[in-house]
């Protein structure tokens, strides 16, 4: 289990994914896998496939109370189950990190793909987290066809219980956890930036790392070495190119790891812009629409 501070990374699965990495990520050159391999070593698998892990992550609350990230594959019987690699191990990982699910007070579902949502319910149907609020962009329930069988897994059933919560935009969840949107991997998709991360052993009152936990902003470490090359699956690829780079950038600004929920590594630093690389190719400074406390727009 990686621990950055209070951010526990909770690791759920891990498979390889059913496309080959060239195929998911196309107009990737050499050089940005070259790059790609060091970032992230243990994603490169035989004859071009892709190894990736299926990770939440959970932030620490007073009062032993916790904030969860995405709630991954999910049971055997989850809607993930035709392709990812279910039943998942979040309920023993939670037990090794110390955290009863009656302990999360929110849930944060980055977007409402199968293997984010997995866990919303148990195996008898129940909502996993009995006395969570589980947070959404309203912009990703309103792109969700009700022919998804996410609809049927999590959100019905979660507005029948009165425990789904839709927000719109830019939301403080609590003191130090804010939700940003960042579309283009699907319509409503959000990440979190978690400031301030004070660990075990710091003195009081003494700010560690910023943490930005990404969802699928970036999904494999390609996009790393290259923020413009896309993924296969991304709805709007222009906008996600934008988030993506908007979310790095803020990352170096604010001297922030990466949270990553499908790289073999849990918590990664934002590498700079590649000196190397042709100029239209290296990553823009854009103007971010997130303001965050303490900064200016």
């Amino acid at each position: 289990m990686e621990t950055q501070g209070q951010v526990v990374a909770l690791l759920d699965a891990t498979g390889s994914f059913f496309e080959p990495a060239v195929t998911a990520f196309p107009g990737a050159d050499a050089a940005a896998w070259e790059r790609a391999a060091l970032l992230d070593p243990g994603a490169a698998g035989p004859d071009g496939s892709w190894r990736l892990d299926f990770r939440c992550f959970a932030v620490s609350r007073p009062g032993g109370r916790w904030v969860l990230i995405d709630a991954g594959v999910g049971p055997a019987q989850g809607p993930a189950a035709g392709w990812a690699p279910v039943p998942g191990r979040l309920p023993a990982a939670l037990g090794e990190a110390g955290i009863a699910p009656a302990d999360v007070e929110a849930v944060v579902l980055t977007h409402l793909h199968e293997d984010h949502t997995g866990w919303t319910q148990d195996a008898a149907g129940r909502p996993f987290f009995p006395d969570a609020r589980y947070l959404v962009q309203s912009a990703e329930v309103a792109a969700l066809d009700r022919a998804d069988p996410v609809w049927d897994w999590t959100v019905a059933p979660l507005r029948a219980t009165g425990q789904f919560h839709e927000v719109a935009g830019e939301h403080r969840l609590a003191p130090g956890i804010t939700l940003l949107p960042t579309p283009g991997h699907t319509p409503g998709h959000q990440s979190v930036l978690v400031e301030g991360v004070t660990g075990p052993g710091r003195g009081r009152g003494r700010r560690g790392r910023n943490v930005l936990v990404t969802g699928d902003v970036l999904v494999h470490a390609v996009q790393l070495a290259d923020p413009a090359v896309p993924y296969s699956h991304e709805r709007d690829r222009a906008a996600a190119r934008a988030s993506r780079e908007e979310l790095l950038d803020l990352a170096v600004r604010r001297r922030a790891l990466l949270a990553t929920a499908h790289l073999t590594r849990a918590f990664v630093e934002p590498p700079p812009p590649d000196p190397e690389a042709p100029r239209h190719a290296r990553r823009p400074r854009a103007r971010s629409r997130h303001a965050t406390a303490g900064e200016a727009p």
